[in-house]
């Protein structure tokens, strides 16, 4: 149950313009001299170690045998939404994207099994586990809908930022939530289990905060400090809610414009990108609550008697993110990883 976009004006993060009609003709395959141009569009800001990570991965993509790649990476949300991303990519006008995977959903929605599925992960130890085990099968069905998986990574758990503090379910009941504009579906879960949502774009999150429109936001620390969410909604909820997973991927049209000796190359880079993405986020993720409690954020702990309590809450909702959300047969494998992990039988490295 995850922000679909950040802002299409200055960066405002959540959880990641122009036309640039005939991009694809300025490949190699369609006749023009020099490397594989690949615009990458992302929501990350410039000058975050996203954007670090990605353009030294651009730097050894030029290197690639076969002529290589030039990237050039458009952050900030320059290029719209996820949705926008997407379909910009089907349009020709961007070569890839690293979207979370509400972008993914775009495509398939059995990238939502990875994130959408609040408490279902009680580690990232089995997220890893998790996500592992159904990467084939998530690329497969990307590749199927005409895009390369380069690779994945996540920034850590998502949290509820409120205006007031929430430690109960019942806190939050009370409470007008934030959820993206255009999922009607999540939006009907979160008011059959008795929360308010309102739907809205992430570029109005501050100002409902600060107009009394939204009271509550799910949102990854990483993304509040830099947005200062945290200086309209002071509380956070220290309670692990869903990861925020996401992907860097290729038209498969472009990938196929590649040289096939530079495509080991590419792929080696990306994978490398995307280890040091993960790394930093997670890592990253823990140093932002420290910095917003420096500057007066009050975190609220959870007890294992009130992380119960939101279980017990959120359990019955499951049944209805079950083929709506996420698809039956993704969902039914991430509840069989799962117990396979939990039972000790998996390899957990």
């Amino acid at each position: 149950m995850m922000m679909k976009n950040l802002s299409r004006r200055k960066f405002i993060p959540a959880a990641f313009t122009i036309g640039l009609g005939g991009a694809l003709g300025l490949n190699r395959a369609w006749g023009a001299s020099g490397p594989v141009k690949v615009r990458l569009g992302t929501l990350a800001p410039r000058g975050s170690s996203y954007t670090k990570h990605l353009q030294l991965m651009g730097e050894q993509w030029r290197q690639a045998p076969g002529g290589g790649v030039a990237l050039t990476v458009y952050s900030d949300g320059t290029m719209g939404s996820e949705p926008d991303m997407v379909r910009r990519m089907r349009l020709g006008q961007l070569q890839a994207a690293m979207v979370t995977t509400t972008g993914l959903a775009e495509i398939d929605l059995a990238a939502a099994g990875l994130q959408s599925m609040p408490m279902i992960f009680r580690t990232l130890e089995e997220l890893d586990f998790v996500e592992k085990k159904l990467e084939p099968l998530l690329e497969k069905r990307l590749e199927e809908k005409g895009f390369i998986v380069l690779f994945w990574a996540d920034s850590g758990w998502v949290r509820f930022f409120t205006k007031k503090p929430v430690l109960h379910p019942g806190d939050l009941k009370t409470a007008k939530l934030f959820v993206t504009s255009g999922r009607p579906a999540e939006e009907n879960i979160y008011r059959s289990a008795g929360y308010n949502p309102v739907a809205l774009e992430v570029a109005d999150i501050l100002p409902g905060l600060q107009t009394g429109l939204l009271d509550a936001v799910p949102m990854p620390p990483t993304i509040a400090l830099a947005t200062q969410l945290d200086t309209a909604a002071p509380h956070m909820l220290d309670l692990v809610w869903v990861p925020l997973v996401g992907a860097a991927v290729m038209s498969k049209k472009v990938w196929e414009t590649i040289p096939a000796e530079g495509r080991e190359a590419i792929r080696k880079a990306a994978s490398e990108a995307g280890k040091l993405i993960k790394a930093d986020s997670r890592r990253e993720s823990v140093e932002s609550v420290q910095a917003m409690a420096k500057r007066g954020l009050k975190v609220q702990k959870v007890t294992p008697e009130i992380e119960a309590e939101w279980l017990r809450t959120v359990e019955p909702v499951w049944t209805k993110i079950r083929g709506s959300i996420v698809p039956t047969d993704i969902f039914d494998e991430v509840v069989k990883q799962l117990k396979i992990f939990r039972s000790g039988q998996g390899d957990k490295k």
